[in-house]
């Protein structure tokens, strides 16, 4: 018996899903974490290291991912609901889809305070108002940028609205038309930066950084690294790409388009450290300050340089796009799910959920501000939202989304939705019941802090991990799946 849903939309564009999902990847994070890691961590060598890791983790577990939306044709609760019904299993399996639902949704409710950083600092460049003379001076400027919640909240609320009205306008004449223009856009902002960077002074410093090939960097600290944001950068068990899944024509190529978006991530990424990193070292700055690096270190260094007021408006142009496909990418598994399956209209939909968004995002703005006494445990609101979900939210839904794949459901489903090879999908499936799981066993350890892994030395514990795994999954099929079922 199949589920096969009519699909209610789709992609109008070859390129819609690849620029959309390609979006929901590249965020803020993306735009200094990752060429920052590559410096730290042996350049490029840690860049081989990470695509053997978006290899072996991403995209098998995006595969998946595509394949359940496409198969189910709805928001990562119904689509899951319907594909484990076809393979026999019981309903419950869904919350995953609950978890991967509610997992984006309160990503979004802590992101957009850090994308109105963005539209803040756009609005700031424009005006004049990033006229420190150090670093300590402008981190009083983001401090107090903060700590006026009237300031901080009005930003919060405009990403949330620009959100809800691209949203709302539907999967082609709002977020498919919004990221064709956006993405380009942010591409062209990249490489007009890249070009301002390589008479910055400092460009073959910044190339030096992030491509010398260094192995004697890649400590267990680094490959863990690479193993994280290989995970964490494609947006996985978050709802959005498993979302866009489901408006994926049946004609494309699941593999070819994952690959497509993997590529274009890390391009992207490539390229904003070639940007960044160049005007960077050519003031003396620190490359590790993190987010402080682009809201501190480079409105100084646009400051000293020719021309830097015009790069300094491009750069957070381009940083506050970067923000807002994130965004959209993040609320739209709820906003489908209340379309689809409660018969609520797109834009009411849309409206409500960002109603109740406003109301999570405005307790996470006050944590910087008139709510920094409000600690449970030592976090305020912001922390414990980035806690629950990136420590524990992600990891356990990602690694649900990999063993129901390997193991639980129905390979028949995942032969036609993927359409590989023979000796393709033997190696999927490798990848995705034994390799993937391993990996996000691996950040979700790291993520706890509990214990300091090295890989070299404890190999014997990953061993045992990698069986305990294959034994659960292989209880779960088929015996412990039709125990389940009944």
């Amino acid at each position: 018996m199949t589920t096969r849903q009519r699909p209610r939309t789709l992609w109008l564009g070859r390129w819609g899903f690849v620029l959309a999902a390609t979006g929901s990847a590249v965020g803020l994070g993306n735009i200094w974490k990752f060429p920052y890691m590559t410096g730290e961590y042996g350049g490029g060598a840690f860049v081989l290291v990470y695509l053997a890791c978006i290899l072996a983790v991403g995209i098998p577990v995006m595969m998946a991912e595509i394949a359940f939306g496409r198969r189910g044709r709805g928001s990562p609760i119904d689509a899951i609901r319907r594909v484990v019904r076809e393979s026999g299993s019981g309903a419950w399996w869904s919350l995953f889809g609950w978890m991967a639902m509610l997992c984006g949704f309160l990503i979004l409710s802590f992101y957009v305070v850090v994308a109105g950083w963005s539209f803040s600092y756009l609005w700031k460049t424009l005006t004049g108002g990033l006229n420190g003379t150090s670093v300590d001076d402008m981190a009083m400027i983001f401090a107090a940028n903060n700590a006026n919640p009237w300031h901080l909240g009005f930003w919060s609320t405009l990403v949330t609205l620009l959100t809800m009205v691209i949203v709302g306008k539907g999967v082609r004449e709002g977020i498919e038309r919004s990221v064709s223009w956006m993405m380009p856009g942010l591409v062209i902002m990249l490489a007009l930066m890249i070009v301002y960077a390589a008479f910055s002074g400092g460009f073959s410093d910044g190339v030096a950084f992030l491509f010398s090939f260094e192995v004697g960097k890649l400590s267990s600290e680094g490959l863990l690294a690479a193993l994280g944001h290989a995970f964490f950068t494609l947006s996985l068990a978050s709802g959005a790409i498993l979302t866009y899944g489901a408006y994926l024509p049946d004609q494309r190529s699941i593999a070819r388009t994952t690959v497509s978006v993997a590529i274009a991530d890390t391009i992207v990424a490539l390229m904003a450290g070639l940007a960044i990193f160049p005007v960077i070292f050519a003031n003396g700055m620190d490359p590790a300050s993190g987010p402080g690096l682009l809201f501190m270190s480079l409105p100084l260094a646009f400051q000293a340089m020719p021309l830097g007021t015009l790069f300094g408006v491009i750069f957070f142009t381009m940083l506050s796009m970067a923000a807002l496909t994130s965004a959209i990418s993040m609320i739209e598994a709820t906003v489908a799910w209340l379309n689809e399956s409660r018969g609520i209209s797109r834009a009411k939909a849309s409206w409500g959920a960002g109603s109740l968004l406003w109301v999570i995002s405005t307790l996470a703005m006050m944590s910087f501000n008139v709510g920094s006494e409000w600690t449970l445990a030592g976090k305020h609101v912001f922390d414990w939202l980035d806690f629950l979900t990136s420590r524990f939210m992600m990891p356990l839904g990602g690694l649900g989304m990999a063993l129901m794949a390997g193991f639980l459901l129905r390979h028949e489903i995942f032969r036609s939705e993927l359409n590989l090879t023979p000796v393709q999908h033997a190696l999927w499936l490798f990848m995705v019941r034994y390799v993937s799981p391993l990996g996000i066993v691996l950040v979700f350890i790291d993520s706890l802090g509990i214990v300091t892994l090295d890989l070299a030395a404890q190999w014997p514990w990953l061993l045992a991990i990698l069986v305990a795994i294959t034994a659960v999954g292989e209880m779960a099929s088929p015996r412990l799946k039709r125990q389940l079922s009944e």
